[in-house]
C-alpha cells in the first residue's frame, strides 16, 4: 500500500475509471456482427474476456489462472485511449506500436495509487511479452477475436486493406502458443473464408 490516505487512493482510483471510460470512443477495422458499424475498443475487450471464461479449457497450459488472463485483457487495450487502435497490417504504425502503447501505459496506469499503478503496469507488460501461459492464452484469444469478427462479416476489413490469408496466417499464428485448439479452429475458418471469397489467397509472387 501506498503512503496515500484512504481518501486520496479513491479520488486517483476514480480518476483512473473515467479515464477509462474513452476507451468506448476509440474505434477498430472490425465490425459489429449485426449492425456492421465499427466495433470500439471496450467492446472488443468484454467479447475478449467473454472468450477467455468460455475458453479457458482449451488453453495448453491447465491449469490455467483465468482471473489473471481477466486482469490482463481488461487493462490491455486502455493504452489505445491515447496511443488509438494500431491496424494489424499497417506497417507503418506497428513499427512504432509498442512504443506509443508503452508511453500511454505510463501516463494512463500512473493515475492510480503507486502500488496499483505498478500493478497494471506490470500485468500490461506481461501479456506484450507473452513469457507466462496466461499471457499466451490471452494473446491468442486476442488475435482470434477479430479474425472471428472478420469472417463473420464477409471479410469487409480484410478487403478494404488488402489483406491476404497468408498475411492473416502469418499475423496472428503464435496464437497456437496459446491454444493449439483455437489456432486450428482459426484456420478452418481462414480456409472457409477463401472458399467464400471473404479472404482472398496469398497474392502471386511477381
Amino acid at each position: 500500500m501506498s503512503s496515500l490516505s484512504p481518501a486520496e487512493r479513491l479520488a486517483r482510483q476514480m480518476q483512473f475509471i473515467i479515464e477509462a471510460d474513452k476507451l468506448k470512443e476509440v474505434f477498430r477495422q472490425t465490425l459489429c456482427t449485426q449492425s456492421r458499424r465499427a466495433e470500439n475498443s471496450a467492446e472488443h475487450s468484454w467479447h475478449f474476456a467473454l472468450m477467455v471464461i468460455t475458453l479457458a479449457e482449451h488453453s495448453n497450459h491447465q491449469p490455467l489462472d483465468v482471473l489473471r488472463v481477466l486482469r490482463m485483457v481488461l487493462i490491455h487495450d486502455l493504452v489505445e485511449i491515447d496511443a488509438g487502435d494500431t491496424f494489424a497490417y499497417d506497417v507503418v504504425n506497428m513499427a512504432t506500436q509498442h512504443e506509443r502503447e508503452a508511453r500511454a501505459a505510463d501516463r494512463i496506469f500512473g493515475l492510480l495509487p503507486p502500488d496499483q499503478a505498478a500493478e497494471f503496469r506490470a500485468l500490461w507488460d506481461e501479456f506484450e511479452a507473452r513469457a507466462t501461459p496466461e499471457a499466451r492464452f490471452a494473446a491468442a484469444c486476442d488475435r482470434f477475436h477479430p479474425m472471428l469478427l472478420n469472417c463473420l462479416t464477409g471479410g469487409v476489413g480484410w478487403k478494404k486493406h488488402g489483406v491476404t490469408a497468408d498475411k492473416v496466417i502469418a499475423r496472428n499464428q503464435h496464437a497456437r502458443d496459446g491454444s493449439t485448439a483455437i489456432w486450428a479452429y482459426a484456420l478452418r475458418m481462414i480456409d472457409e473464408a477463401v472458399a467464400t471469397g471473404a479472404l482472398p489467397p496469398a497474392r502471386p509472387a511477381s
